[in-house]
């Protein structure tokens, strides 16, 4: 356990234990019931053209801003200022927390057509959600060739919720095929809630360091390939992987990550903190209201990190979704 950063207080629109509704964010409805149910039966939805092909060439042109060091930061090392955007995007295997300093990236956390699908599924299996909405997590993918994927896993194991909540919108920068690595998914694993045991995967070829969930019967997954701009939406506990890229160009991702604004995210203990009330404030409300805006936000500009394509070891205890 350690010791984090207190919250920073708001402006004080909002009285000590109040929830704030004078600040909800309204978002458009996307979905039909039968799509909704679709995702809370299986687990996953996928949502073609949700990104446009402008949007697209945005965050590409922001990924190599963010490496180059085009925002400041102490804790993001920029790489050599005399490398190609090629070699740029060959060096880096993921930036961590992207939208902590980019705006261009937190645009999308708060894209208005991914924030409006997230409000009607992100905690859909709850019979009182109002659509409220929070993100936790940014990670910019890129996938250079012949790098390696992600053994099975569920996403709730590296951030937990109290309410089975936990989504990803998996944001495809650039086409997912098999070849070039897309998800694999086990359709309606999650459905229990419950979270598979993990072992080391012995595959160093194909999957990167990130230990293996085992258990169940892999015969039932299937392949998602999508077109870039289609936007994959998933629940935290659904069994998932991608193998190592075998193509010649890159598969390029933003994965980001939010819950019910409702529950607690006790995604890490603060001392002597009890678990039942542990709830990190490094988060942004993107559907709906924020019921502990009171609380205040933690401060995030030193949390973001470059990870680049070197030795397949772990660099840090992360989430490191696909």
């Amino acid at each position: 356990m350690g010791t984090a950063n207190a919250a920073v207080k708001t402006n004080g629109h909002v009285k000590q234990g109040a929830i704030d509704t004078a600040h909800r964010i309204e978002v458009p409805k996307l979905l039909n019931d039968k799509q909704v149910r679709f995702f809370v039966e299986n687990g996953y939805y996928i949502a073609p053209n949700l990104v446009t092909a402008d949007e697209l060439e945005e965050l590409k042109t922001d990924t190599n801003q963010i490496a180059r060091g085009h925002y400041p930061n102490k804790a993001l090392q920029p790489l050599p200022a005399d490398m190609s955007d090629e070699e740029v995007l060959k060096n880096i295997l993921c930036i961590h927390q992207p939208h902590y300093i980019s705006p261009v990236m937190q645009k999308y956390v708060k894209h208005p057509k991914i924030s409006g699908v997230l409000s009607q599924i992100t905690a859909a299996h709850l019979p009182y959600w109002d659509g409220s909405v929070k993100c936790m997590q940014s990670m910019l993918f890129v996938k250079p060739p012949q790098f390696q994927g992600q053994a099975w896993h569920q996403d709730e194991i590296y951030i937990p919720t109290r309410d089975r909540s936990l989504i990803g919108a998996w944001i495809a920068i650039d086409d997912a095929t098999v070849e070039n690595g897309c998800l694999f998914v086990v359709p309606g694993s999650h459905r229990n809630g419950y979270l598979f045991p993990q072992h080391p995967h012995n595959n160093p070829d194909e999957f990167d360091f990130a230990p293996e969930s085992y258990g169940f019967d892999e015969t039932q997954e299937i392949p998602v390939e999508v077109k870039a701009g289609t936007v994959v939406f998933f629940n935290g506990y659904l069994l998932h992987r991608s193998r190592k890229n075998r193509s010649q160009g890159y598969r390029r991702v933003l994965v980001n990550h939010y819950m019910n604004a409702w529950s607690l995210l006790p995604w890490s203990l603060r001392e002597k903190e009890h678990v039942a009330m542990a709830d990190r404030r490094k988060v942004i409300p993107v559907a709906g209201v924020d019921p502990y805006a009171w609380k205040g936000y933690e401060p995030t500009e030193q949390d973001v990190w470059l990870r680049t394509c070197k030795a397949n070891t772990p660099e840090r205890d992360e989430h490191d979704p696909l």
